[in-house]
């Protein structure tokens, strides 16, 4: 099999341009797609060697350009500055994570295996894989990294059809633990087809090999590994059906 490439996608919404990034194998047919929400520091390399990791799996995945083309968070302050109004208008997220899922089905250089299609974010990416499962009914697979679970519109019966995954450091400080009952009942309410792993130890950003706050945000390779196979193993169910 040829080796992963990466292209940037530049397209422009209501005058706003946006920058995505799509890793693909070149001559491969008919593999799902995924669209990818990266933390709140955007796309930059992190998210991209983790997207080119999942790619080399088999898949076709565009890294989301939640923030728009001029705007690539440098810090931590810059990185709040810029998710929180997102954070604040979650009709605003969905609608940026919908025009990024329209990017991957309308792009031309990957071929997409029809109807086999989720999502997947990290920390803030989570909240927004979680926002477009429980709108999009395009999705198969909604899947949260260490990320937030509450919602203002919650999932509702009959629209939710993407089965969730939350993958959650069971001590993570920024993910308050009433959120993971909460989630859990709205989930049933709307019926929909939902886990949530706690991994016991692990912190916030534990898959991300530059977190080094000890206690807040810390990277775990063993639960980095576990959280991923649980992904993977979703995914093989969900798309066989």
């Amino acid at each position: 099999m040829s080796k992963v490439t990466v292209e940037s996608l530049v397209y422009h919404v209501a005058g706003k341009a946006y920058e995505s990034r799509l890793f693909y194998t070149p001559g491969a047919l008919g593999q799902p797609g995924l669209l990818m929400a990266p933390n709140w520091m955007g796309i930059g390399e992190g998210a991209e060697r983790i997207a080119r990791d999942v790619a080399e799996r088999g898949y076709v995945v565009l890294v989301a350009d939640i923030y728009g083309q001029t705007l690539r968070p440098s810090n931590m302050d810059e990185a709040g500055a810029a998710m929180m109004p997102l954070k604040d208008d979650r009709v605003e997220l969905r609608k940026r994570m919908k025009q990024a899922l329209d990017q991957l089905l309308g792009q031309s250089r990957a071929v997409l295996a029809p109807g086999k299609l989720a999502t997947f974010g990290f920390c803030f990416g989570g909240c927004c894989a979680l926002e477009l499962g429980r709108e999009d009914e395009r999705l198969q697979a909604a899947v949260s990294f260490h990320g937030t679970l509450d919602s203002p519109h919650p999932a509702q019966d009959g629209k939710t059809k993407a089965s969730m995954l939350v993958l959650h450091g069971a001590a993570d400080p920024f993910v308050p633990a009433e959120q993971l009952p909460a989630f859990g009942a709205e989930m049933d309410t709307a019926k929909v087809d939902w886990q949530i792993i706690s991994y016991g130890g692990a912190v916030h950003s534990f898959t991300d090999i530059s977190a080094n706050f000890p206690g807040k945000m810390k990277y775990d390779a063993k639960t980095s590994k576990r959280a991923f196979r649980a992904m993977f193993n979703l995914l093989d169910e969900v798309f066989k059906a």
